[in-house]
């Protein structure tokens, strides 16, 4: 089981189980929140959480229609 913890003070500290529903990130574009499965987005070896970035289904179409 992975989960993130977080102290919010002295005496409390929370902890959440990380499960393939509840990781999330922001589109660097417009800011929206995505739901990611950690376990396919870490599967091609190369990915990582600080140099990753997704963006939402929305702005993908816009860039791949960009370079189309």
């Amino acid at each position: 089981m992975f989960y993130v913890k977080q102290t919010i003070n002295d005496s409390l500290e929370i902890r959440v189980e990380v499960h393939d529903d509840n990781v999330f990130t922001t589109c660097p574009d417009c800011g929206v929140e995505v739901c990611v499965d950690i376990s396919e987005l870490f599967s091609d070896g190369e990915s990582d959480l600080y140099g990753t970035a997704l963006f939402c289904a929305e702005c993908s179409k816009s860039r791949l229609e960009e370079i189309l």
